[in-house]
């Protein structure tokens, strides 16, 4: 009784794998690469989920302080009250991009990283360059 069940679990696994005729197609090689390749989702540059409370120190001393929700949103507030709302995507944990909820507006990225001491700097299009700090809650 121990040989058949070892016989018909050895023909399961063999019924199902795939013959050494088969090809991959190249939407099987394409996705495995894609999955290979993907970051996960809405990881930001210090390797914690997006979402969140951030301090952003400007090159010009200024700071404001952004809270980033799960839903995509995020609010701005500048050292002097003023507050600003919109949508964020992180792209990858690279690039981070807003678009502001004003009308006509386009959608701005940063590129973000963290320096060998520890520093998390995002630089605008423009090559104006933010120091970004995470405010645990």
């Amino acid at each position: 009784m121990r040989y058949f069940a070892i016989a018909a679990a050895l023909f399961a696994v063999t019924a199902c794998s795939p013959t050494a005729t088969e090809e991959p197609t190249a939407a099987d090689a394409t996705s495995v690469e894609a999955v290979a390749t993907a970051e996960p989702a809405d990881m930001a540059a210090d390797g914690k989920p997006t979402a969140g409370t951030y301090r952003i120190t400007d090159a010009d001393g200024t700071v404001s302080t952004e809270v980033l929700a799960e839903d995509g949103t995020f609010t701005s507030t500048a050292a002097d009250g003023k507050v600003e709302t919109g949508r964020w995507e992180q792209k990858s944990t690279d690039v981070f991009c807003v678009t502001m909820d004003a009308e006509g507006a386009k959608q701005e990225c940063y590129n973000e990283a963290i320096d060998a001491n520890g520093v998390w700097s995002s630089t605008d299009s423009e090559g104006s360059t933010s120091t970004v700090e995470r405010v645990e809650s």
